[in-house]
């Protein structure tokens, strides 16, 4: 065939014209963080960090047993109103205190990346307690505290270098949430090349359980691990559930039944403090505690009064209530049931040191009450065991 100049003219247009859609497709390539944000990276304290998803696995939430994918922190059931649970509880319901992400890794550093949904600011505790995280190295008897996160007044985006210069080696990590407030966002900052996993088992699988008032929230820790319940569950290795609602941890029916339909490994029933009056104290505490016993005979159940006991009328009455809950139940048959008296949490001495207000306790209030309410938990978790 002759090949002529206008033969050849539309095969090298036709020709360049493909060179140049590939140099095009290349040049607008996508790069694999915009796919996957797995893969994004940021510089924090001068390190290269790739952040992930604190609610996707690898890392293990807990604290939130009806969870709700819309309301992520929810500490109770999604479908409660104001009709099943009084409204200071529904709104405490998102504060996230007992909740916990673990994971485990190999990163030399890890850094927090979060956006505060809101916070509390109260006078009579540290801003690091209320809306702080808490970061913990290692599981089990080894457990220790790494760092506290304390945002400033106001502040709602947060990102901050927890550990740096770690081991290198696979370690768990336990982050707390905050007591009173919560997180719209939270993401774990680690090396780019670094290893996450699935934490190592809890000794204890299955959740302790705390129903009570703002003192079973948190209410006056100076930061989250500080928490009586909080040291309670890192003891016994197990995760927690908090249902602390301040002023409104009231008794009612609907949140005994919806305790009542969880696996737990013990329940602490502890609402002396928001009852109004001893007469609703007893129109309450017992209905409350056999709501839960009619479904689960055998779990566990540790009845306390409040910590803050003067020895005046109103408290000796709310006491002897309490008390009676605890020996029916134990004239009944029940051989799963403890009673501790709140007189006893602070200990003999110094018990005007353990509160910031006569209330609520400090940072040793809340060692008293773990040190005085730990060989009792212990005990009922390993009759729980045996039986099963």
């Amino acid at each position: 065939m002759n090949w002529g100049k206008s033969m050849l003219l539309p095969v090298l247009t036709a020709g360049m014209a493909l060179s140049a859609y590939c140099q095009s497709t290349e040049t607008k390539s996508i790069k694999i963080e915009e796919i996957d944000k797995n893969f994004q990276q940021a510089k924090v304290g001068g390190k290269d960090v790739s952040y992930k998803d604190a609610l996707q696995t690898p890392f293990v939430l807990s604290g939130f047993p009806w969870r709700d994918p819309e309301k992520v922190f929810n500490r109770l059931p999604a479908a409660f109103t104001d009709k099943d649970v009084n409204p200071g509880a529904l709104s405490l319901s998102r504060h996230s205190t007992g909740g916990a992400i673990r994971f485990r890794t190999d990163s030399p550093y890890i850094a927090l990346r979060a956006e505060l949904a809101y916070s509390s600011d109260m006078n009579h505790m540290p801003r690091a307690g209320s809306a702080g995280f808490d970061l913990y190295r290692g599981s089990g008897a080894a457990i220790r505290y790494c760092k506290t996160v304390q945002p400033g007044r106001d502040q709602k985006q947060i990102e901050i270098m927890m550990v740096n210069g770690g081991s290198k080696q696979m370690t768990d990590y336990t982050l707390y949430l905050p007591l009173y407030g919560s997180a719209a966002k939270i993401e774990i900052g680690l090396a780019p090349d670094a290893k996450v996993e699935a934490p190592t088992p809890q000794a204890t699988a299955r959740p302790v359980l705390f129903y009570g008032s703002s003192i079973t929230q948190g209410g006056c820790a100076s930061r989250p691990g500080n928490a009586y319940t909080t040291m309670l569950c890192r003891a016994v290795d197990a995760p927690q559930i908090n249902l602390g609602f301040s002023g409104s941890g009231k008794g009612e029916i609907a949140v005994a039944r919806a305790i009542a339909g969880l696996e737990l490994a013990a329940f602490v029933m502890d609402y002396d403090h928001n009852a109004p009056t001893p007469e609703y104290l007893k129109q309450t505490h017992e209905p409350f505690f056999k709501a839960i016993r009619e479904k689960q005979p055998d779990l566990p159940v540790i009845i306390m009064s409040k910590c803050d006991f003067y020895g005046s009328k109103d408290n000796i009455a709310r006491r002897d209530i309490i008390r009676q809950t605890y020996e029916n139940a134990v004239k009944a048959g029940d051989k799963h049931v403890w009673f501790i008296d709140g007189e006893t949490l602070f200990g003999k001495e110094d018990r005007d040191a353990c509160t910031v207000d006569s209330c609520h306790p400090n940072d040793l209030g809340f060692y008293r009450m773990y040190k005085t309410v730990l060989p009792v938990l212990n005990e009922a978790i390993s009759a729980d065991k045996k039986d099963k």
